[in-house]
């Protein structure tokens, strides 16, 4: 078997393999590349050693049985035995589930997921979207600090679990996207800097140093990532990809980096056959970000829309703090403007950015699927101090206000696992760092961020506690009692309304009308023959929905149709969705 890795400044690379140690010799076609053979089949474990130092594992390991420090581990994908021919499903039209394996279930595994899979068929949401799945130290953690970008988290059930995960949802026609990052690597395990220049201090992030995608070297250190895409979407058969924070992409180069990749993404699905796209998550407030490439864009298929997120945040809780204080200005008047144009800061003055920022969507140009719509997100949640679900200070009914304006909006929307059921669990921000300096310095971290906002630091959860993830994880049982069992069947019906309404997957941004009253905190919006009203107020409100007849679709609490002027009566806490009779 043939190993290779890139290690342009070295002398001499040897490799060690299956016990035997032999010398590579440099690859004459490829300039930094090494070669060498050795007798290897699926399982053997191996490494490389540069000059003198270590052996290190390959930075393109398919596999790390002992984590990030460990040798690595040849992967023979051919052995996998797929059960589903599975044609492809691409995003128009799609309900996204947000998932944490770690969490998803008390085992948290791979395997333990994928028995809970037919919970979201019933659900009715199109595509799972797995947080990150590369290898990071210790057992528990998010994912973000993951290293080894071609590889499967071990405890997790490593590569031939993650082929079981997807083959079984393709199975049950669920669509499976993984959430991948190219903005930085995990401090611990992060071998990267010993083989090339994969990283510069050009540019910096709140990481550190920058993955190095414009100075000198960044050609392969741009197809190391781009490798690492296409292998998730080919290898594991995968739909699409969310990428984290793609404003972290530092890249001064004519042809940016998502381009790039967005390139060679669809070249992979005119050749395996299916559609396979990419979901950044962007701080930009960018339309060139998901326009297309032939337009000059970035070519993204689409973006989480924060700005949607905290129009609705703030008209649900009434938070100001930080990033909300623009929006708690006049937040139903913010929400309409999301609703209406996808972005609130579309060169409008942030004042928590303290610059002018964002710029507006071509309305006739960009569709609206191409924006997320959420309620909670693992950021959202995670990053509070206490990893508190809107359901632990929302009502009943302001959470199923909630579901409404997010599954009836011409977003593409995306739940966060347990939300479909106002979970009564937190999902707090866990680590299992195997490092005690850098466990003590995250733990420490975290308790001075929040006692800035005058959090006392013993209500802050020790993030290396392994109570805090055991906290997090989802109690099976509540879907089974109310109120959660009714918040639940609400989910499921608002989704299923979704698929059975033309008008609710119309993405045209411009045909969406809204009204709305900030002082009796009512807002009513109209998607062709479908109009959507939601009463955050306390006491019943009379909503103009400008219908009559009308026939009730599905209402959080019992209401009579609208009068002969088009108003409807709505009960303190609760919504409704109607159509034209």
């Amino acid at each position: 078997m043939q190993f290779e890795v890139w290690a342009p400044g070295a002398d001499r690379v040897t490799l060690h393999c299956g016990g035997v140690t032999r010398a590579m010799a440099h690859d004459p076609e490829r300039a930094g590349w090494w070669t060498g053979d050795a007798e290897a089949d699926d399982g053997t474990r191996y490494g490389f050693a540069v000059n003198d130092g270590p052996v290190l594992p390959d930075p393109r390991s398919r596999r790390q049985p002992d984590g990030p420090d460990g040798l690595s581990a040849v992967v023979d994908h051919g052995r996998y035995a797929w059960r589903v021919e599975w044609a492809g499903l691409g995003l128009p039209g799609a309900v996204l589930y947000e998932l944490h394996v770690g969490t998803y279930t008390r085992e948290g595994t791979l395997d333990a997921a994928a028995e809970r899979l037919g919970h979201l068929v019933e659900l009715g949401v199109t595509h799972v979207e797995l947080m990150p799945l590369c290898p990071f130290p210790g057992r528990h953690g998010w994912g973000y600090e993951g290293v080894s970008p071609w590889a499967v988290h071990e405890p997790y059930g490593g590569p031939e679990a993650l082929k079981r995960f997807v083959d079984r949802a393709h199975e049950l026609g669920l669509g499976v996207v993984l959430d991948v990052v190219h903005n930085h690597l995990g401090p611990s395990g992060n071998h990267l800097p010993a083989f090339g220049p994969y990283f510069t201090d050009t540019h910096h992030t709140p990481w550190g140093a920058a993955v190095n995608l414009d100075a000198p070297g960044s050609d392969e250190v741009r197809a190391y990532l781009i490798g690492s895409a296409l292998a998730w979407l080919r290898d594991y058969r995968l739909d699409g990809l969310r990428l984290d924070a793609v404003h972290a992409l530092c890249d001064t180069r004519a042809v940016h980096f998502l381009e790039e990749l967005s390139s060679a993404v669809d070249a992979l699905a005119a050749d395996v056959g299916r559609p396979l796209f990419l979901i950044a998550e962007s701080d930009l407030g960018d339309p060139r970000v998901i326009t297309p490439r032939a337009e000059h864009g970035l070519g993204m298929q689409a973006q989480w829309n924060d700005d949607f997120h905290h129009a609705l945040h703030t008209v649900l809780t009434g938070e100001s703090q930080g990033y909300y204080e623009d929006f708690a200005r006049a937040p139903f008047a913010a929400l309409a403007k999301t609703l209406t144009g996808g972005f609130f800061h579309d060169g409008t003055y942030s004042t928590f950015r303290g610059r002018q920022h964002g710029r507006p969507l071509d309305r006739t140009r960009v569709s609206a699927h191409r924006l997320l719509g959420y309620a909670q997100t693992h950021d959202q949640v995670g990053n509070r101090a206490q990893g508190d679900r809107l359901s632990a200070s929302l009502s009943p009914g302001l959470a199923a206000c909630a579901a409404a304006l997010v599954l009836t909006a011409p977003f593409t929307p995306m739940l966060f696992m347990g939300e479909e059921w106002a979970a009564g669990t937190p999902w707090q921000f866990f680590t299992d760092h195997t490092d005690p300096e850098l466990a003590e310095a995250v733990r420490r971290g975290r308790r001075r961020e929040f006692a800035a906002h005058g959090w006392a630091e013993e209500d802050v959860p020790d993030p290396q506690d392994p109570a805090t993830r055991e906290r997090s994880c989802l109690d099976w049982s509540e879907p089974e009692r109310d109120p959660h069992a009714r918040v639940l069947a609400w989910y499921r019906k608002l989704i299923a309304l979704r698929r059975a309404q033309p008008d609710l997957s119309d993405p045209d941004l411009g045909d969406v009308k809204v009204t709305y009253d900030e002082d009796e905190r009512w807002l009513a919006f109209r998607r062709g023959d479908v109009r959507v009203a939601v009463n955050l107020g306390k006491e019943p409100a009379r909503v103009p929905v400008g219908v009559h007849p009308a026939r009730v679709l599905a209402t959080w609490q019992p209401v009579q149709t609208p009068d002969e002027n088009g108003v409807l009566n709505l009960p303190g806490e609760s919504c409704a969705v109607l159509t034209q009779v």
